[in-house]
């Protein structure tokens, strides 16, 4: 048997073995409201979650546990028609000052305009590291898969299997990675008029309320965080230790291309280009090869 054939034979194995793994990862299971939850709600079987926006409040959840590395996986269908000031955030972040931190966020816009995608990553509290996307579809129409990839290598992020966006490990080089807290993830519905829409120069319309942003099928494919815990810890110790392998360290030439389509169409903003914001001291990072 060749070496191909043998990596082919252990990926599928630890695929099996992997999606065996994420019978827990329902939202009954896995997560709990950390607020609002007198108008939000778990549905069904445990794998719907309804998180709702009115004058009261807005409404959250966050995982039980913390995760070290994997892939987390959501399906979103964010809030429909005039949306404008309000935020749909699903993130990655550990607690306290120097955290870490890893977002999708959704900011509204009026009906008939498009959602702006913000992206953004922390690491030992530092962020300013944000790129913004307008969407190629209707993301209120229905479902969508965002999930963001997580290994040792660097950070992905995906919207239904395209990668918009990479962040690479140049820990070595004395640009932080995180790779050191494990972060619990969280989802969130809230008013951030005061700056979301047009830099917060349009408000909320509550007329609209309640505004409903609805979630299914959380999944994460990852190593649990009790406690400090090497990446060789979670590579032996975690059913989805595949993704810790050098095949998938880097994206490969046709995703490359993928988020090449993304970026060249649908990007509209990337802090490693304000030369103005930072002075012309540009992020060390912005030097490197992403992707």
């Amino acid at each position: 048997m060749g070496t191909s054939q043998v990596l082919f034979i252990a990926l599928i194995i630890s695929v099996i073995s992997f999606d065996q793994s994420l019978v827990e990862a329902k939202f009954s299971n896995s997560m709990y409201f950390n607020w609002g939850a007198h108008h939000s709600s778990i549905l069904g079987n445990g794998d719907d979650l309804q998180l709702v926006l009115d004058k009261s409040s807005g409404s959250g959840v966050q995982s039980k546990r913390g995760f070290l590395f994997g892939s987390i996986q959501m399906l979103i269908k964010l809030v429909p028609g005039n949306s404008a000031g309000t935020v749909t955030a699903y993130y990655l972040s550990s607690t306290g000052s120097k955290h870490d931190e890893i977002d999708f966020e959704f900011l509204g816009n009026v009906s008939g305009q498009p959602y702006i995608v913000h992206t953004n990553i922390y690491t030992q509290g530092n962020g300013s590291k944000e790129q913004q996307f307008y969407l190629w579809f209707d993301p209120t129409a229905d479902f969508h898969n965002y999930t963001i990839h997580w290994n040792p290598s660097q950070i992905v992020w995906f919207i239904d299997g395209l990668p918009i966006r990479v962040f690479r490990n140049y820990e070595s080089e004395g640009i932080p990675f995180p790779n050191k807290q494990g972060m619990r993830i969280y989802s969130s519905l809230w008013n951030a008029d005061n700056w979301a829409t047009r830099g917060g120069l349009v408000k909320i319309d509550w007329t609209g309320a309640p505004f409903i942003a609805q979630f299914r099928m959380f999944r994460a494919r990852a190593c649990k965080w009790d406690g400090p815990v090497s990446i060789s810890q979670c590579a032996s110790n975690s059913p989805a230790n595949w993704w810790t392998s050098p095949i998938y360290s880097k994206l490969s030439s046709g995703k490359m291309g993928q988020m090449k389509w993304v970026r060249d169409n649908y990007m509209i903003y990337d802090y490693c280009k304000d030369i103005k914001r930072f002075n012309g001291q540009m992020p060390p990072e912005c030097y490197k090869q992403q992707f």
